[in-house]
Formats: C-alpha cells, structure tokens, sequence
C-alpha cells in the first residue's frame, strides 16, 4: 500500500515517467493495473467510486496499491469525515452527538474514536516529532485535555507547519489528509508502528 496525491490525472504521469518509489526498495514503480473498486462515503449523504490504481516494482517485483491521501485504509468513510469526528471528540462532543451530526452510526463512530484513542501517544509524538522537523521555531503545544485532544492538537499544528513550508504546493491539504500521507493510510489500524514519512516531499 502506497500513499499519493489526490489528483489522479497527475499520479498517473508519474507513474508512467517513473516518479514513483517502491516504498520497500526504492525501485522505480510502474503501471500494473487496478485493485478492486470501493464506494466511498464523502461528508454528508455524498458517495464516490475508486478503483485504485496497482504499480508494480521494477527492482524487487513487489505490487502495491496507490491510495489518495483522501482514503485511509480499510474504511469506508474519507480522511476528512472521520477527522471531523476525531476534532469533534477533541472538543469534548460524545460519539453519538458526532454520529448525528455526520450522518454515521454511532458505533461506527464510536469505533474510530476508540481506535484513534489507543493510537493517541504514539500519534501525538509522531506529529509532534514532524512540527519540529519542519518548524526551525514551532509553537508549544500546551496540554489540551485529553489524550485525544493532545494528538488532534499535533496533526493540526504539524499540517499548518507543512503549509508555512511549502506555501502554494500543498493548497487543499486539510489536517486529516496530511495524517493519511503520514502514516501511509494507516491512522486508524493497530499494531502498526507508527513512523513519519515523506518528510522531504510536500505530498
């Protein structure tokens, strides 16, 4: 699995100019077909359908699938509804309120939060961790009140310090898609050691 940009246009010629990097090897990755297609679920009643695209390395022979930094693995809902959830929590709302407020149902809901809440310190050390990578002079995240509340604190704060270091490149980018980029779309999986990644391309 292999974490790319949203346009889909642009990944393509990258793909076929050779610009992308098997994240096993560091081969050269080429066209390989598609992965099964998936519906997803946008903010609101809104749906979508992705057909992944499949590249396959030139050096090890590895196949991987490409991922927009809109989808995180293994959910039906994009990047930025389930972020919303996780900003709303921060703020204090309980999982049914943000279930109704986005339209899901409260144990699916209820699911993101508590996966994301296991995750929250490693999660929170590595955004904190990519802050001050990119930031010469990063503010100080003071507590914020939970552990929850902590890690939403260090993805927002990392996503703006992405923003003030490559102004312009990563227009659209919100917070939660930045996580996805990341963590390689694994934000919400367990057992997956969480590392930063890409952290010399504004993704």
């Amino acid at each position: 699995m292999l974490t790319v940009g949203k346009d889909g246009a642009a990944v393509e010629r990258r793909l076929a100019q050779g610009r992308l990097a098997c994240p096993g090897c560091g081969g050269r990755l080429g066209p390989w077909g598609y992965a099964r297609p998936r519906v997803l679920r946008e903010q609101g009643v809104v749906r979508w359908r992705l057909r992944p695209r499949r590249a396959r390395c030139a050096g090890c022979g590895r196949t991987h699938v490409l991922l927009p930094v809109s989808v995180l693995v293994r959910r039906a809902d994009a990047a930025v509804v389930i972020g919303a959830a996780l900003a709303a929590k921060a703020a204090g709302w309980g999982h049914r309120q943000i279930a109704a407020g986005l339209g899901r149902p409260a144990a699916t809901v209820r699911g993101w939060l508590r996966r994301f809440a296991a995750r929250a310190g490693p999660l929170r050390a590595t955004f904190t961790t990519l802050l001050c990578e990119l930031d010469p002079d990063p503010p100080v995240l003071e507590p914020a009140g939970s552990v929850v509340a902590d890690a939403v604190a260090a993805i927002v704060a990392a996503a703006r310090a992405v923003g003030r270091r490559w102004p312009g490149r990563v227009f659209g980018l919100s917070p939660w898609e930045l996580a996805v980029a990341v963590t390689g779309g694994r934000l919400l999986l367990p057992s997956i050691k969480v590392g930063v990644r890409n952290t010399s391309c504004p993704w």
